[in-house]
This record gives structure tokens, C-alpha cells and sequence, in this order.
């Protein structure tokens, strides 16, 4: 690296050779994981916490999502906040095909994710049946902690490479499940009335 005395005084400008070196891959990975722009997709009160994970208390802002992008073709990142109507199905699947490669999806609360409380004809009872999801953030709603724990998570993904190569292997999605963390309680499994009783 050369003398680095002057360092401390003239900055980047005291090194002899002004060289940096890496992989040009790490370096791509580095920039993917640093500027993710989500695009606005929100369809219930999941929205109000994405929204509430943007405001001055939560800061998207310090990882360079503090911008919804209203273009899908300026946005490499959906969370899909809500349930998912059979309706919306086709438009969510339009804008997650404009949306510009390699793009990721955050499913958000368990309305997005299994359906949730709408086991009916009209909601969709998954969104992966639409779109291949990378992270699901449990809860109704999760609050802004799990979603940015989500965020957080799927950033150690694109850096290593991981989730990637999970997508070349299975053509889906990494289906990544974050732990919840605002405070909500766990489900609890409710055991099924015997038959005998009414």
C-alpha cells in the first residue's frame, strides 16, 4: 500500500498508490445490496406500516430506499403489502414484469402470504402463486421492525450471492421466513373441537 504517514493529515490523497482492488462481481453485488428502490404496491393495512417503515422514526432513508418508485421500470424491489385479490393478480404480475433485473419480492404480512383470514375465492391464498417471493414477513400487519428486519435480510442475501443462486436452482424465489419482530405475540396453534362436541 506504500507510506501511509500522511494519511491521518491529507486524507486518501496521502497514499502513494491511490489503488483499489477487487472482484468486479463483489463490487456489482456491493452496489445491488445499497440500492435497492422498492416499488409502491401497497393493497391493505400492511400498507400503513411500510409506510410508518419510510417516516423519520424507522428511516429507510439509511439504506437508499427512501424513495417508492411509481415506475416499475425504475424499481428492483416489490414488497407486496395486503392481500392480493384474484382482480389485482394480473396487474401485480404486469408491474413485476416491468420491473428491472435481477428484482426481488418481499412478501408482507400473512394476507400477502398464505391468504390469511380471506380463505375465499376472491383473494389470493399466496402471492407466491403470482409472483416467486424471495422473503416473507409474518404477521397482521407486521409492524415497520419486521419489515426492515425482512429488508435487512434480504440485503445479506443479494451481497453474498445467495439468493441468486437459489433462483438459478429452483426458477423460484429464495423463500426466506424472518422472525417477527415488533413485539406482536407468535401464533398458537388452536387444537380442533373433537367430533363428539358442538
Amino acid at each position: 500500500m506504500g507510506v501511509i504517514a500522511d494519511v491521518g493529515e491529507d486524507g486518501l490523497a496521502g497514499l502513494q498508490h491511490n489503488v483499489l482492488t477487487g472482484r468486479l462481481e463483489d463490487l456489482v453485488r456491493w452496489a445491488r445490496q445499497r440500492s435497492c428502490w422498492p416499488a409502491t404496491f401497497g393493497l391493505a393495512c400492511c400498507a400503513i406500516e411500510m409506510m410508518a417503515a419510510g417516516g423519520a422514526h424507522y428511516d429507510l432513508a439509511r439504506f437508499g430506499m427512501e424513495v417508492f418508485r411509481a415506475s416499475p421500470r425504475q424499481a428492483d424491489l416489490m414488497i407486496v403489502a395486503g392481500r392480493v385479490s384474484q382482480k389485482m393478480a394480473p396487474v401485480l404480475r404486469t408491474i413485476y414484469d416491468q420491473m428491472m433485473e435481477p428484482k426481488w419480492v418481499i412478501s408482507m404480512g400473512v394476507c400477502a402470504s398464505s391468504g390469511g383470514m380471506f380463505n375465499n375465492y376472491a383473494i389470493v391464498q399466496g402471492v407466491d402463486q403470482v409472483v416467486p417471493v424471495d422473503v416473507y414477513a409474518p404477521g397482521c400487519p407486521p409492524g415497520p421492525e419486521t419489515l426492515l428486519h425482512a429488508i435487512i435480510t434480504l440485503h445479506g442475501q443479494i451481497e453474498t450471492g445467495e439468493i441468486l443462486r437459489r433462483r438459478d436452482d429452483t426458477g423460484a424465489g429464495a423463500r426466506i421466513v424472518v422472525d417477527q419482530l415488533d413485539g406482536q405475540a407468535s401464533p398458537v396453534a388452536v387444537p380442533a373441537p373433537s367430533s363428539g362436541s358442538r
